[in-house]
């Protein structure tokens, strides 16, 4: 029994390192990913494919590709792809060439920050696994282990749409940036030493329930940064169509995003993908409830919450097919959902008094 504890110790205290150690990567990886930004600026070359590129769409001119001595070597700008706008009437407006700027260096600095981003998943995902071991249990029993989970699944998400050669490496930066302050608050707010759960809790749902409540928020969170980015790119784009010039800081950042149609259609197929899962979610909560306290829906505050999360969800997805709320008012409505996903996350958890609740970690 003694040796038994002992060996626990060690693990949690392995974790706790492997945790620190993510951090320091992901440290790293949003340097370079700053660099990517930096280094990567919109060179003249840059904005020549962009300009050959947006002749192409409007039908003036053929789209091709640019090719730039480079070192002694050629490299080959690709061309951005053409996107349309989903409502009627839209302008065809090119995806940017990337954080990257379409530049060989900011390119290599990407690539770095990707590898470095990857270097600190696998660190922090032992991390994870390591802590389940030495509470022997699922590694979600409080806010510390719920957070450091959500981060790697929210990093793994990420990194698993790169693995499918989806254009989504504009979400690095903000990604890593969250990732960071989230793990700086587990780390420093939220610290609970490793223990077992109460028994009402200390059930096999702990697995399905929690596991699939964290995938849904890392999903949905990444459209949350996509629909956000999608506001800025619109109104940029917007600017443009009626003639106005936006400033130097706005054409190096947006012109390098993809296209608002490019950033609606990711968001929004996350979010439709992901909602059948929130709602299995509630679903499953609602029986485990009903394991433990003898009630499937008592009008707890994690149960009112998740269930408004459902029904901003809900809203959003039904003002994606209604005639006069697509584009800006549904991204609205998706980041209000979203809003009540953070405070079901973190205010129920922590301030509000409930079944559900973390408060005094």
């Amino acid at each position: 029994m003694i040796l038994a504890a002992a060996t626990n110790a060690s693990l949690a205290q392995m974790s706790d390192y492997l945790i620190y150690s993510s951090m320091a990567v992901y440290t790293l990886a949003f340097l370079a990913h700053i660099a990517e930004w930096v280094f990567g600026s919109r060179s003249k070359v840059g904005r020549t494919a962009a300009a050959l590129t947006r002749n192409a769409a409007d039908g003036s001119a053929p789209a091709v590709t640019v090719q730039v001595k480079q070192g002694g070597g050629t490299a080959v700008l690709d061309k951005p792809r053409v996107v349309t706008r989903s409502s009627a009437g839209a302008r065809a407006v090119p995806d940017g060439p990337g954080a990257a700027g379409g530049t060989v260096q900011g390119d290599l600095y990407g690539r770095i920050a990707v590898s470095l981003t990857a270097l600190a998943f696998l660190i922090e995902a032992a991390g994870v696994v390591t802590r389940a071991f030495s509470v022997q249990r699922a590694p979600w029993g409080n806010m510390y282990e719920f957070s450091t989970t959500f981060s790697t699944v929210a990093v793994g998400a990420y990194l698993g749409f790169l693995v499918a050669r989806k254009n989504v490496r504009w979400i690095g930066l903000p990604l890593v940036t969250t990732v960071l302050l989230d793990l700086g608050m587990a780390t420093t707010w939220l610290k609970t030493p490793s223990d077992q759960l109460v028994p009402a809790l200390d059930s096999y749902w702990l697995w399905i329930h929690v596991s699939t409540a964290i995938f849904c928020g890392a999903v949905f969170y990444l459209g949350a940064v996509a629909t956000l980015l999608y506001l800025f790119r619109d109104s940029y784009e917007n600017k443009l169509a009626t003639g106005g010039n936006p400033g130097s800081f706005a054409r190096s950042v947006l012109e390098r995003l993809p296209s608002a149609a490019s950033l609606d259609k990711f968001s929004y197929r996350v979010n439709a993908a992901v909602f059948p899962l929130w709602t299995f979610t509630i679903i499953a909560g609602a029986i485990w409830a009903g394991d433990a306290w003898g009630r499937y829906w008592g009008w707890d505050a994690k149960e009112v919450w998740s269930f408004i999360t459902w029904v901003g969800y809900a809203a959003y997805l039904h003002a994606r097919a209604t005639a006069g709320w697509k584009g800006r008012k549904a991204a609205y409505i998706a980041l209000i959902a979203f809003g009540c996903f953070l405070f079901n996350y973190y205010g129920v958890n922590i301030f509000v008094n409930s079944k559900h609740s973390y408060a005094g970690v």
